[in-house]
């Protein structure tokens, strides 16, 4: 046991009592000694006595001083079985960023899927949702997406829970309540600069989206509200930003919604190959009819008109219905027929919307055995 092991168990658990203990730990080392009997030499009479030199008493505080300065670098070295490590506020890298207890036995227990995603609300706050996915579908998804909200900071805590778990962090951009064209002009590149500093400082790999589903028209950036040129310039603009700070472990996902639902041309959203990483296509089984071509085949096909560059479904979701687990089925089929990056499962109960429907996998027990069967048979196919 080192001093630092001993002096840990005797000052007790951090505080700031541990240094009041310290101080009187001090003193009573220092009393103990001064206690001893210690010879002094005589005079003759008639001379001033001088003050006797306490050899002992000095040496006492000295030793005091010594051991309690190793026990402080020893409770800086060392950390008891309790303690916490690491920070979880600034622009520290992941690794120095506290995970939650779970995610290192889910990490060990479940394997590892890197074509299979997540996205569960209030990720951000809390991995404990994730978690849960995770137990449920027994496996290690390789994306966990959240929206991030104009000028809302880069989610640097979540990002490091997500990476403690091995998966990698995806955000969607989402420039509620600002014009494109400002964007463009570059009245936010101070907030674009924090946001990219953290994604650098973060230091792994993060796939990163912006103004996404713009061929919809639900959104203030899409079709029928804001030019795709106007859209398309606020888009390199912001990679651009992102470029100049150093922010190079960004994967660009330029994500469309699937032209089953909007029909407008793709290609005049296209901000060029230099500008994109990866093109993500938004896209649900709503119905019972619903496969696998119905809802992205051809938006795939029209994607392919243009680039070659790699696809993901970046939300999905099927319907409870009997057919969703032979959906679910195809959905995965899909995924390896098409060579695709993988897909992001939307786990949530959607409440707004026109449909109103509950995508989570943890409610629908046909949906989670099919699930489970599915990702087993991808991880099995070799196509990783």
């Amino acid at each position: 046991m080192t001093a630092g092991h001993l002096i840990n168990d005797i000052l007790g658990p951090p505080g700031a009592w541990r240094f009041v203990r310290a101080v009187v730990l001090i003193f009573a080392i220092s009393a103990v000694f001064r206690m001893i009997p210690v010879p002094r030499r005589r005079i003759g009479y008639g001379h001033r006595q001088p003050q006797p030199r306490a050899v002992i008493p000095a040496i006492a505080t000295a030793l005091a001083l010594l051991v309690a300065g190793a026990g402080i670098y020893g409770l800086t070295r060392y950390r008891g079985p309790d303690q916490v490590t690491g920070v979880t506020t600034g622009h520290a890298p992941a690794s120095a960023l506290a995970k939650p207890a779970s995610a290192g036995a889910t990490a060990m227990t479940y394997p590892y899927t890197p074509r299979v995603g997540v996205f569960e609300p209030s990720a951000t706050a809390s991995y404990k949702l994730v978690d849960e996915f995770m137990k449920s579908t027994r496996i290690r998804p390789g994306f966990v997406l959240y929206y991030s909200g104009w000028n809302d900071p880069f989610q640097l805590r979540f990002a490091a829970w997500a990476h403690a778990a091995g998966a990698v962090p995806f955000a969607q951009l989402e420039p509620e309540g600002v014009h494109l064209r400002e964007i463009a002009a570059g009245r936010y590149d101070g907030y674009l600069r924090s946001f990219a500093s953290a994604v650098r400082d973060y230091g792994h790999q993060v796939v990163l989206g912006f103004a996404p589903e713009m061929n919809g028209n639900w959104y203030g950036w899409g079709a029928g509200h804001t030019k795709p040129s106007v859209w398309i310039a606020a888009w390199r603009h912001v990679v651009d930003v992102f470029r100049a700070i150093g922010a190079s472990t960004v994967t660009w996902l330029w994500t469309v919604n699937s032209i089953n639902a909007a029909r407008a041309p793709l290609r005049q959203w296209w901000p060029g190959a230099r500008y994109v990483s990866w093109i993500g296509i938004d896209g649900y089984y709503y119905r019972p009819t619903d496969t696998f071509g119905s809802v992205f085949g051809s938006t795939i096909r029209e994607v392919r008109m243009f680039t070659a560059a790699p696809i993901m479904i970046s939300e999905t979701g099927a319907a409870p219905s009997t057919h969703e687990a032979a959906q679910i089925n195809a959905l995965f089929n899909g995924v390896r027929a098409h060579h695709l990056r993988g897909a992001v499962w939307f786990d949530m109960a959607q409440h707004d919307g026109p449909y109103h429907l509950d995508w989570r996998l943890e409610d629908s027990p046909a949906g989670l055995a099919a699930f489970r069967h599915a990702v087993r048979a991808d991880l099995n196919s070799g196509h990783y």
